[in-house]
């Protein structure tokens, strides 16, 4: 028993798990007492590295006990010959329906030892000679099965040892999963030709001129598993009951020998006929055909029968399948099917189902094709059966990204090599994982595949864990590409118009509204010329630009800017995969485009915006607060001014863009975007003054002084737009035993700096700090200390002076100065009340104000900042107010209109629709103001009274496009009417 106990062991070291293993080996003569024998070491070595050494063990034995003269010749073949060894060993070790064929036919193993040959020819000649009676003639009946069976199974045979043979023995030619498939569907092709052969020799007739095959599905496109059904269409001409015949009796063969052949595919499925003639297919397909059968056409190729009906039925099908995608809702049809597929599989098997389920092969399939039969209407390179060639060419023409391609070919390729393993453990149709829980059978997959052991996981949970990643990638990407919003929109553009240079493309372009056809193809030439991978995603984007610019207010605007903007980003890399890959991107480009000339001029100088523009949360950003925090911290970090400032402007031009897009796209309103334009300004003066001031510090070595900054104007109210200036005022303290004139000198030079570098030419929107409402204006001190503010305000200040600080705010520089100012002016800006002389200066500089600044031959009624019920109009009368009761009614005491508006109803200086009609009208003026910056590029005032800019500006302000933009002025006159009647009423009488 002891004996017995070491020998077990010891043949368990090799693998071997079955209590027969032992006398198996002793029966084959490689196993002595007490262990292997010698001459057996290499065989044996090799059989511990097969997948299941128990079945191959056993197989083994069944070939020595079926033919004792054929053994001894496979015996002495195995020990002498590596390469034969791997091969031959790895397919008893992996497929137990294999063993049984050898074990039934033992002469078969022979067809192993030489260089086997794998192209069409080789398999259709061997099968035909299989076929031949002794006296030359073909077999027929069940005796031609017979002989069709065996032939094409020892076909079979040589195909899975050249797959399986490196798993065995390492250094072994491993041929690729395409090579594999392309074999198999040889192998197919030729099995199809034989049962032809059959059917001509029952029914005493040629085929020739009669029945072509047609391939469809994975046998089409050289895709073939090792065991599935062949997927045909026949095609007939001339006598069609003998074609039906023919057909018919190649289907019962190839079926009895080789594999079901399936004609479901044809018209009207198994309820038409069986046969029909070229002509007949294409009047079905032009009239009733639904969009999965025109997918399932794209994999169609003649493969047997007579090759001039097979040809034409091609040329016929081609047309038809590369037109398919100009079908109505073709692409959401093709979607629906997918999820169709999908909700049949079981639940139960979901997570395991290789072929149907999420993350499986059909995810790649019905992508890749979609794709195909989008994009291949204008791009033949696409036109390939196969779904390995078609992501190849996807990727290489830019319609997927290089990166997803390969790892969905990938992917693809290890789902179909477990998909290969599986089904030759039985030669049966299955596409299912083992369960997690089945640790043997993931075990000998495992090692089939050629899977190691490694961290920590045994090989089946090597396996296990590689399977799941793969479907989660496949998974990812098919959402990616399958779903992508661009698909639906190219698919919705007619085939001709995506060959965007001809004259017809040129017509079409006119018809859309651009008024410089021959301009906008030039300019389609210009990104699509060459051969580059670059042109080649422009040639896929640019016809659905071109519709998405047509419903913009300036369609020819639109694709010069995008034009621009794609040569000044042409070698950022992800420009256009960003473009490609994200169709909601795409959609807000072509509108911001085709709508603003502001913002192509920043994105070309902070094209980091552009990936924003697909998510409307990351396109929001932050709160103002904390942009603001981050703007300061970047600038601080700067090693000097010159970078801090630089750093200042940059962040600047993105934070412009960023919220400029967010504006036009509608996801701020009025009060956000002053309120986010006000917060950059600020904290790009505040990191300006701290650099300046540290600048100048060092260079002195002391601090003579402490700044403050305090803002007006619009910066003050935080209701700054887009052409906006930065109304300042700069105010400075001695330090002690400094006196005043040094603490101004020191001052004025970090203010100058200030001005001065942020004031420097820029293509970005002017950075102008403006201090004319200091003391005297200009011509009066840039920088004053506390005191002679006070001084000055105490002996000389004015009425318009108290109004101007009415918006005064400390935005930057010394905390403590800034708040002692403000506690400064609060009682000149609050006063106890406002005698009727002082009121009527305010309404005398508010009249000379409108009369000396309004431009000549502008029309009042639609100036947005002196017109009629415009900015000036409600700050004016909200400012009067203040004025005269901001000392007692403590809610007046705000630097915002909007704010200011909101209490006079409670403390009872105004009626709630009159301050409804004041807000309203500001809110309108405002964001009509910023409107004219964004579509014009520069600052206005003026409302357009006609043309592009006045659609435009239409258009950001929410009118649908086609609408007339006249309802959009009179809409303004109307609003801005009723509140300059609520002025006449509180500014003049009350």
């Amino acid at each position: 028993m002891a004996d017995r106990a070491r020998t077990t062991a010891s043949a368990a070291r090799y693998g071997f798990t079955d209590p027969r293993a032992e006398g198996q080996l002793r029966a084959a003569g490689w196993w002595a007492d007490g262990g292997p024998a010698e001459p057996a070491a290499d065989v044996l070595a090799a059989l511990s590295r097969t997948a299941d050494p128990d079945l191959a063990l056993r197989g083994l034995d069944r070939i020595r006990e079926a033919d004792a003269a054929e053994w001894t010749d496979l015996e002495e073949r195995l020990r002498a010959h590596r390469t034969f060894r791997g091969r031959f060993l790895s397919v008893l070790g992996t497929s137990s329906a294999l063993a049984d064929f050898l074990a039934a036919n033992p002469d078969q193993w022979r067809s192993l030892t030489g260089d086997k040959c794998t192209d069409s020819a080789c398999y259709r000649e061997a099968l035909r000679t299989a076929l031949l009676a002794g006296d030359g003639s073909v077999l027929t009946g069940l005796k031609a099965e017979h002989a069709l069976k065996v032939a094409y199974r020892g076909q079979l045979l040589g195909i899975a040892a050249a797959d399986l043979g490196h798993v065995v023995e390492a250094g072994l030619e491993h041929p690729s999963y395409a090579e594999v498939a392309a074999q198999l569907t040889e192998l197919a092709e030729a099995a199809l030709a034989a049962g032809l052969i059959v059917a001509e020799a029952e029914a005493g007739a040629s085929a020739e001129g009669t029945l072509a095959i047609i391939a469809m599905g994975k046998c089409g496109g050289r895709e073939l598993n090792y065991v599935s059904d062949v997927d045909v269409i026949f095609a007939g001409e001339g006598d069609l009951g003998l074609a039906t015949r023919l057909a018919s009796t190649t289907m019962r063969v190839v079926g009895k020998a080789c594999f079901e052949v399936d004609a479901a595919l044809r018209p009207e499925g198994k309820a038409g006929a069986l046969v029909r003639t070229v002509d007949s297919h294409h009047g079905y397909y032009q009239k009733w055909a639904k969009t999965w059968e025109f997918q399932a056409l794209l994999k169609a190729r003649p493969v047997a029968g007579d090759a001039e009906l097979g040809r034409q039925y091609a040329e016929m099908v081609a047309p038809l399948v590369w037109s398919a995608a100009d079908r109505e809702n073709f692409v959401a049809e093709v979607q629906q099917m997918r999820r169709r597929v999908e909700g049949h599989v079981p639940s139960e098997h979901a997570e395991r189902e290789l072929k149907l389920g999420r993350g499986g092969l059909r995810d790649v399939e019905f992508a890749v094709q979609l794709l195909q039969l989008v994009h291949g209407r204008v791009d033949a390179d696409l036109r390939s059966p196969s779904t390995m060639d078609a992501l190849e060419a996807l990727g290489e023409g830019g319609y997927v990204g290089r990166q997803d391609a390969a790892e969905l070919g990938a992917s693809y390729e290890f789902l179909r090599m477990i998909e290969h393993r599986l089904q030759l453990r039985r030669l049966r149709r299955t596409h299912l994982f083992p369960a997690p829980a089945d640790t043997d059978e993931l075990r000998i997959l495992a090692r089939a595949s050629g899977i190691k052991a490694s961290g920590g996981k045994s090989q089946g949970e090597a396996l296990l864990a590689e399977f799941r990643r793969h479907g989660k990638g496949i998974r990812r990407l098919h959402e990616k590409i399958f779903y992508r919003p661009l698909l639906q929109s190219v698919a919705n553009v007619p085939a001709e118009a995506l060959r965007l240079t001809t004259k017809q493309a040129a017509s079409r372009l006119a018809a859309l509204g651009y008024t410089a056809p021959d301009g906008a193809l030039q300019h389609i030439k210009t990104l699509t010329a060459g051969v580059s991978r670059r042109a080649a995603i422009q040639q896929a984007l640019l016809p659905v630009l071109l519709d998405l610019f047509a419903d913009t207010p300036d369609p020819d605007g639109g694709l010069l800017s995008y034009r621009k903007v794609s040569e000044a980003l042409e070698d950022t890399p992800w420009y256009l995969r960003v473009l490609r890959d994200e169709g909601t991107v795409v959609e807000n480009l072509a509108f911001l485009l085709g709508t603003s000339r502001l913002v192509p001029d920043l994105l070309v100088r902070a094209p980091e915006v552009l990936q924003l523009l697909g998510d409307p949360a990351r396109l929001l950003g932050r709160t103002p607060a904390e942009v603001a925090t981050s703007l300061r911290a970047a600038v601080r970090r700067q090693p000097g001014l010159n970078a801090a400032v630089a750093a200042a402007r940059s962040l600047r031009r993105h934070e412009l863009l960023r919220i400029a897009c967010a504006d036009l796209l509608g996801l701020l309103d009025v009060p956000e975007v002053c309120e986010a334009l006000s917060s950059v300004w600020v904290a790009v003066l505040q990191g300006a003054l701290a650099a300046a001031f540290r600048q100048r510090q060092a260079e002195l070595g002391r601090t003579p002084a402490r700044i403050a900054v305090i803002g007006m104007g619009r910066l003050g109210g935080a209701e700054l737009g887009y052409g906006s200036d930065a109304d300042v005022l700069f105010v400075c303290e001695p330090s002690e035993g400094v006196s005043d004139a040094d603490a101004v000198k020191f001052a004025s030079s970090v203010a100058e700096t200030v001005r001065k570098m942020l004031g420097a030419p820029s293509s970005d929107p002017a950075l102008e700090v403006d201090a004319d409402l200091r003391p005297e204006g200009r011509s009066g001190p840039l920088v004053r200390t506390l005191e002679s503010y006070r001084a000055y305000y105490a002996r000389w200040g004015e009425v318009w002076e108290a109004q101007a600080l009415l918006r005064a705010r400390f935005i930057a520089g010394d905390d403590e100065l800034g708040a002692r100012f403000i506690a400064m002016i609060d009682p000149i800006r609050y006063p106890p009340g406002l005698d009727a002389t002082k009121a009527r200066e305010i309404r005398r500089i508010k009249a000379r104000v409108e009369t000396e600044r309004m431009p000549r031959g502008a029309d009042a009624t639609l100036h947005t900042k002196l017109g009629r019920g415009g900015l000036a109009d409600v700050e004016w009368t909200v400012q009067l107010l203040q004025l005269q009761h901001a000392h007692e009614v403590e809610g007046l005491r705000t630097t915002s209109t909007l704010d200011a508006l909101a209490v006079l109803p409670e403390a009872g200086l105004a009626e709630q629709p009159e301050t409804d009609s004041l807000a309203e009208a500001w809110l309108l003026a405002t964001r009509v103001r910023n409107a004219g910056m964004l579509v014009r590029g520069k600052a206005v005032d003026q409302v357009p009274g006609s043309g592009r800019d006045l659609t435009a500006v239409a258009r950001v302000l929410g009118q649908s496009a086609g609408d007339d933009p006249g309802e959009f002025l009179d809409t303004y006159r109307r609003i801005t009417r009723r509140a300059h009647a609520v002025v006449e009423h509180l500014f003049y009488e009350a």
